[in-house]
């Protein structure tokens, strides 16, 4: 095909906006929240492009704030489930047979949408429904989401580009990447609003039809997303946006015939249970589906004796307790040489303490509430089972409270035993678990690591020492999907480290390359013969 059909804007990495005091961007953003806490917001489904609303409303209220109502969303059940399925299939022919470039142009506006007038809007809804901070929230839902829209169009051009090197004389060989045949479900978690946003339109992207489920703590900010898809063009039926329960989506959907493919991200329990319901109905699909997941992690950092101390405590700091440790890729266990242990606890102790806590709308606080009671109730257990435990030692945190929102300390447990609960149970929260193992067990330690989780999601070595850092890398290499040398296990950019894990972390198909939107498509092989035999003898037959 010729290049120059496929010459769309070389895609950048969004700047990340500082929202300094003063700046132009934090008074927009603090205009953006007044807004939209001064209005409760009415939030229906959309099937075929239209809104559904229900007699059934759900409440909304910020994790931080519990007293105080956003808005509500309308829930619906599974007849609702059969109608988007039903949308999405109407609308399938005409989209997938609409050109490339124009699928293009629609998630190319929507970035241009997230870059501009929605950026405000967007950022302000995750804070206030998912308690992210500023910062926070614009490296998701506004820097990674449009760097997913950009890039994902780049790896599409790029896959369609992708054509067999020879054909033999008299014929033409060519690849066509055909959309699945059927629907695609989209199952979306709460803490990143560009995960919402990215496992619809990667999909629909490739010219697939989509029916959209997002975490019930999300559905405030998908709200957002939906608009500016319309806004962008998307076409009615292409993505379905619903709120149903787990069991109702599940129960219509995977017993459905023209079931696909699912992108997934949540916990390793719902997707393995999704992964054993599409087994136990393969019969029924009139294709395989496309089982596609990112789950947990126990992510880890390894600090060597040679560790810069401020690189090794910056790491820890941010790495666990940023988002309030609710990323899939927060630490959550590390192991210290003992060397250098004793100036690191004193610098991860005088950090902690500087940390404020509270609310999103107060821009000085670095850490806000977990996403909800639930949450927080597992989170507390956890603690309190640690102060009782004469064989551990909290040193810094250790304190919540839910009175006006869900605030847990950042906490930091020391552990002598290496499989303490805490040091294997992915817990999704601020807290940090802290083995110190003895610098001549060095190696014996990375073993440990690879051997303590059935997660292998990310993963960190901090270190000066050039030899002990290919070491590390050299055995913990089945251990992460996305591995950091002198950094912190999170902030995976779209574009620079595609992002994933396997063992219990799910399939490794790389959110934010080519890999992931290989997923979504189903290549057919066409062979053309310009001058064909009209003959079946061929020239061994004949006599000598």
């Amino acid at each position: 095909m010729l290049k120059g059909f496929f010459n769309i804007p070389s895609p950048t990495n969004e700047p990340v906006l500082n929202y300094a005091p003063g700046s132009k961007e934090r008074i927009l953003l603090k205009e953006a929240i007044v807004q939209a806490r001064a209005q409760q917001a009415d939030i229906p489904m959309y099937i075929a492009g239209k809104a559904i609303f229900t007699h059934k409303k759900q409440s909304l209220y910020p994790p931080h704030d519990h007293q105080y109502l956003l808005g509500h969303y309308h829930q619906g059940d599974k007849s609702h489930v059969q109608q988007a399925i039903d949308a999405a299939l109407a609308a399938k022919p005409q989209w997938e047979n609409l050109s490339w470039e124009h699928r293009a142009s629609i998630f190319l506006k929507a970035a241009d949408l997230i870059a501009g007038p929605y950026r405000y809007k967007l950022n302000a809804a995750t804070m206030l429904g998912q308690s992210k901070n500023a910062f926070q929230a614009e490296i998701d839902s506004a820097c990674e989401l449009i760097d997913f829209l950009r890039f994902n169009v780049k790896y599409m051009t790029e896959i369609y580009q992708q054509q067999p090197p020879i054909s033999a004389h008299g014929v033409w060989n060519r690849t066509e990447q055909r959309p699945l045949e059927g629907f695609v479900f989209a199952l979306t978690p709460f803490n990143f609003t560009a995960i919402a946003g990215n496992l619809p339109t990667s999909a629909a992207m490739m010219g697939n039809v989509v029916v959209w489920k997002p975490s019930n703590t999300q559905i405030y900010s998908a709200h957002v997303l939906m608009e500016i898809f319309k806004e962008a063009g998307l076409p009615d039926g292409v993505i379905n946006l619903i709120y149903v329960s787990g069991p109702d989506a599940g129960q219509v959907i995977f017993n459905h015939p023209d079931f696909a493919g699912i992108h997934f991200t949540g916990s390793t329990a719902v997707f393995q249970d999704i992964w054993k319901n599409i087994g136990n109905n393969i019969h029924r699909y009139k294709t395989y589906p496309r089982i596609v997941g990112e789950t947990g992690g126990k992510d880890f950092i390894v600090v060597h004796g040679s560790a810069d101390p401020q690189v090794a405590t910056t790491a820890l700091v941010r790495g666990a307790f940023e988002y309030q440790g609710q990323k899939c890729s927060a630490a959550s266990r590390a192991y210290i040489a003992s060397s250098i242990w004793s100036e690191l606890k004193t610098l991860i102790q005088k950090d902690l303490a500087t940390l404020k806590i509270g609310p999103v709308e107060d821009f000085s606080n670095f850490i806000n509430a977990v996403i909800d009671e639930k949450s927080f109730d597992k989170l507390a257990k956890y603690i309190d089972n640690a102060k009782n435990d004469p064989n551990v030692e909290i040193i810094a945190g250790g304190q919540y409270d839910k009175s006006k929102g869900y605030f847990i300390e950042p906490t930091v447990i020391v552990t002598k035993d290496p499989f303490y609960t805490t040091m294997c149970e992915e817990l999704f929260g601020p807290v940090l678990t802290i083995f110190v193992y003895q610098d001549q067990d060095f190696e014996k330690t990375l073993e440990l690591v690879d051997q303590t989780s059935i997660y292998a999601l990310t993963g960190a070595i901090i270190a000066q020492d050039r030899y002990a850092l290919e070491k590390a890398t050299q055995i913990l290499r089945n251990a992460a999907g996305n591995f950091y040398i002198n950094d912190k296990c999170t902030g995976a950019v779209v574009g620079q480290q595609p992002f994933g894990g396997a063992r219990g972390s799910g399939t490794n198909d790389k959110a934010g390359s080519m890999i992931n939107l290989l997923r979504w498509v189903s290549p057919r092989t066409i062979k053309e013969t310009f001058n064909p035999p009209k003959s079946y003898r061929y020239s061994f037959l004949e006599e000598a």
